[in-house]
């Protein structure tokens, strides 16, 4: 069977209140949806769409042949899935609101802040100003990922990260690691680590899954279109939502599938990965839909090229607006997790948007009087 079904949140609302009762709460966030639209693909094209609201789309997918009805229909549960929160380590991350994710590069050549904080003070300062500032996890990376990027040896990433790893667990933080070797992954976990981050969803190295599901840790899987070294190699897509849909739907059951515990997975559509800016664009407006894959869901837009490509071609140390424009975008969709460089001011940014929220969740005026 070429057919694919997918189920698109399209219009978001501010509360169910405010739809009388015909919103659908996204992945348990902050993040409502009142439409929807049920596209079915054959062979990579769009072959029907339906908009309509949830009683629409639930009459819809009864309508469907049996296995793309199937299939609709985990995705429509999936859609409302509320997740439990991440325990990682003493710290209890919850996920019904997004929480800020924080980039400690100890590499000397990352896109952004290479070199900035690889000396041991250096990276211990920037890890507290991080947490101060409110990140609830921080990520560290001993490898740059970024295109034409010099190969690191798995004993020269060790060597990075297991300090960095010492001292962020010395503060008490809540550790992820952002790395695509099994040996650092374990070095990392047994230095204090408790979160993988895979930026090749486990396929770099075939240990890394196995190590993921003997540690029982949470894992990130992200996409991008290589394989191999260069990460960014064979990204030409005919249509790249719905191909890098199935790409983590497929990630995630290959990890099932190895023991992985579905619900410590997290999915990551990859932003700047081997994509065009078109690309990005398509996939940061598509993100709602990621939902429907059941698992929590980060976005890494911080800093990225396609900011600089959106304005004046600024340096990656000068997109900051940009970066908050993207992750409050996510905020938007239900994100779970904003994976950033500039923690104080996504967590500002979070925060009034919070309150927002808030406000519009407990705002009766929209209902009729008793």
């Amino acid at each position: 069977m070429t057919e694919r079904v997918y189920l698109h949140p399209l219009t978001l609302a501010p509360g169910p209140q405010a739809v009388e009762g015909e919103a659908v709460r996204l992945g348990g966030s902050m993040a409502y949806a009142r439409e929807f639209a049920l596209v079915v693909r054959d062979a990579g094209q769009v072959a029907s769409r339906l908009v309509g609201t949830r009683t629409e789309i639930e009459a819809a997918i009864a309508r469907l042949p049996s296995g793309l009805a199937d299939d609709a229909a985990r995705q429509w549960a999936n859609l409302a899935r509320v997740h439990p929160p991440l325990q990682l380590g003493e710290r209890t991350v919850r996920l019904d609101q997004p929480q800020v994710v924080g980039i400690l590069n100890v590499t000397p050549d990352s896109f952004s802040d290479g070199g900035q904080h690889d000396a041991l003070e250096a990276g211990r300062a920037h890890t507290a100003a991080m947490l101060e500032a409110g990140a609830a996890i921080i990520d560290i990376g001993g490898e740059s990922t970024r295109p034409g990027a010099a190969a690191t040896f798995e004993d020269e990433e060790i060597g990075r990260i297991r300090p960095a790893v010492e001292y962020c667990a010395g503060m008490g933080a809540a550790i992820s690691l952002d790395t695509r070797r099994a040996g650092v992954l374990a070095a990392g976990l047994d230095a204090g680590a408790h979160m993988a981050n895979d930026v090749s969803a486990l396929r770099y190295d075939p240990r890394s899954i196995e190590v993921v599901a003997a540690r029982g840790c949470p894992v990130i899987l992200m996409h991008a279109p290589g394989a191999g070294e260069d990460l960014h190699a064979g990204g030409t897509y005919a249509d790249v939502v719905s191909e890098v849909f199935d790409f983590l739907a497929a990630a995630r059951d290959r990890a099932v599938a190895a023991g992985v515990e579905e619900s410590r997975i997290i999915l990551d559509p990859g932003i700047g990965f081997g994509k065009s800016l078109a690309e990005n664009l398509a996939l940061i407006n598509a993100l709602p839909l990621f939902h429907a894959l059941g698992c929590p869901l980060m976005l890494g837009a911080s800093r990225k090229r396609m900011i600089g490509a959106l304005s004046r071609e600024e340096a990656a140390d000068q997109r900051l607006a940009g970066s908050v424009a993207l992750a409050l975008k996510g905020m938007e969709a239900g994100v779970h997790l904003l994976r950033v460089h500039d923690v104080a001011e996504t967590v500002q940014a979070r925060n009034v948007w919070r309150g927002l929220k808030d406000a519009a969740l407990t705002d009766f005026s929209t209902l009729p009087p008793l």
